[in-house]
């Protein structure tokens, strides 16, 4: 497990662009990649001759490009668009991110770039500086975030019609109907688009690891390596993302990451896996007992209490609604349990130094993991699969689960404000908290209002008691 150096530049100095320049004099165009709110990246191509002056001076462009919705256009409430003038804001690359994009047709390269006030303080949109100020809070703790990343996501092709279908088989051509999850001879067959793929992510040095089939025609999942190193695992994250696109497009088929493309197959989620390590570099919710330490009881305690507030975050789009059904992995309750797949936070079987805690959430489709990792004991996986986030406490109910257990943080753990893992103000509970986004709560800072109108008109219409989203009764989007 690595960990980035106290001492690391947050943003690229221009002796890293000099020496990438040298080692690489191919490079024609360089894409500077912000990530907006949304997860999608957006920015510029820019020349090879401009690159060590991004790296000098930054490069500004309208701040706005933080507050765009996922079709990319302008949200005004965000106060990024005419409040303001649509200002620029400042972007510097990130330290460490700039290498080859080889899925491009011309010799190119990608660095992923980080919003500043002209003035040098951080963008407060910046999701990338959001979580900064999380890792920083947790560091206040003397606790560490360890971080994984897995990705699901679909394979089309566009057929005669028109329609998107799951792609066929890059090797005999077939197209099958079946779900054949785990099968190996699906992996087999789309073997020159995954060969392809694992070489670009050699080369931009990602960690990426298990490949599979899910649970659905053309459905697979890659992990990526866990880092003690928050902000490094999400930014390997967003470049594989990228990665996946482009090999794909390369094959011919359509990297699809939507949580539910389709309505009779399974939704597409992106899990999180996060520990958090003490000093000593010890997992500090590890434990023999399988629920874990008090501290990972206040941390699904937490996640349990807040995931009515998080559906801005974890579910901001109509489309991520229409995971939650019973039976499907995507849990209608704020339940949680040990070696149970069905309930919304799960501690999974197996020794404590081989366990994790997990969560999911549904428009990138999510989950809140808390990641073993070897010297990382942790007998807890909370699974917050596709953010169960429906609930809040008074319509919690207990599911009938193998080694279930219903946690009561306010019966068997000390006070929340104990926990880092959310905010000091109790009183931002209820779906009420919509109407004050944007403003501070506490020790964290809530997001700001990009398609938070949306959300909150969704959200309010949820069955609330753990009912399944029928299609009677599914949101609609009102925009």
């Amino acid at each position: 497990m690595e960990q980035r150096d106290q001492d690391t530049p947050v943003v690229g100095l221009p002796d890293e662009a000099r020496a990438f320049l040298e080692s690489n004099p191919d490079i024609e165009t360089v894409q500077l990649v912000i990530t907006d709110a949304n997860g999608v990246g957006r920015g510029k191509n820019i020349a090879r001759e401009e690159v060590e002056a991004l790296y000098r001076s930054g490069r500004n462009v309208a701040g706005s490009i933080l507050g765009l919705d996922i079709t990319g256009e302008d949200v005004e409430e965000t106060g990024l668009v005419w409040a303001v003038g649509d200002a620029d804001q400042t972007c510097r690359p990130v330290a460490g991110s700039l290498s080859r994009a080889p899925w491009l047709s011309r010799p190119a390269a990608q660095v992923l770039g980080t919003m500043f006030e002209l003035d040098g303080r951080t963008a407060k949109a910046d999701p990338r500086h959001a979580l900064a100020r999380a890792v920083e809070r947790l560091q206040r703790k003397g606790l560490t975030p360890v971080v994984a990343v897995e990705l699901e996501f679909y394979l089309l092709q566009r057929g005669e019609d028109g329609q998107l279908r799951p792609a066929r088989g890059l090797m005999t051509g077939r197209s099958t109907g079946s779900i054949d999850a785990y099968g190996l001879g699906r992996l087999d067959d789309m073997s020159p688009l995954f060969d392809d793929l694992y070489a670009a992510a050699r080369a931009q040095k990602l960690p990426v690891r298990t490949l599979m089939s899910e649970y659905a025609p053309g459905q697979f999942e890659i992990t990526l390596e866990h880092r003690a190193d928050a902000l490094r695992a999400v930014d390997e994250a967003v470049l594989f993302k990228r990665a996946i696109r482009g090999v794909a497009s390369r094959h011919g088929c359509i990297a699809c990451f939507m949580a539910k493309p389709f309505e009779k197959m399974a939704g597409t989620g992106m899990h999180l896996h996060a520990s958090l390590a003490d000093e000593q570099g010890r997992n500090a919710f590890a434990s023999d007992e399988p629920a874990g330490t008090p501290l990972l009881r206040h941390a699904i305690g937490g996640l349990r209490d807040t995931l009515a507030d998080g559906m801005a975050v974890f579910a901001p789009h109509a489309n991520s609604y229409r995971r939650f059904r019973a039976m499907s992995y995507a849990p209608v309750a704020p339940t949680w349990g040990v070696n149970n797949r069905s309930v919304s936070l799960r501690v999974p079987a197996g020794p404590a130094a081989t366990s994790w805690r997990r969560c999911c959430w549904p428009a990138c489709s999510t989950a809140s993991t808390t990641a073993s990792t070897p010297g990382h004991r942790s007998s807890a996986m909370v699974t917050s699969r596709r953010r169960a986030a429906t609930c809040r406490r008074t319509g919690a109910r207990q599911s009938n689960g193998p080694r279930h257990r219903s946690f009561s943080p306010t019966r068997s753990a000390p006070s929340f404000s104990e926990c880092s893992w959310r905010s000091s103000d109790a009183s931002t509970r209820s779906s009420a908290r919509w109407s004050q986004i944007g403003t501070t709560s506490g020790t964290s800072t809530a997001p700001d209002r990009c398609n938070i109108s949306r959300c909150r008109r969704w959200t309010e219409r949820l069955p609330w008691r753990g009912q399944a989203l029928s299609q009677a009764n599914r949101p609609v989007c009102e925009s």
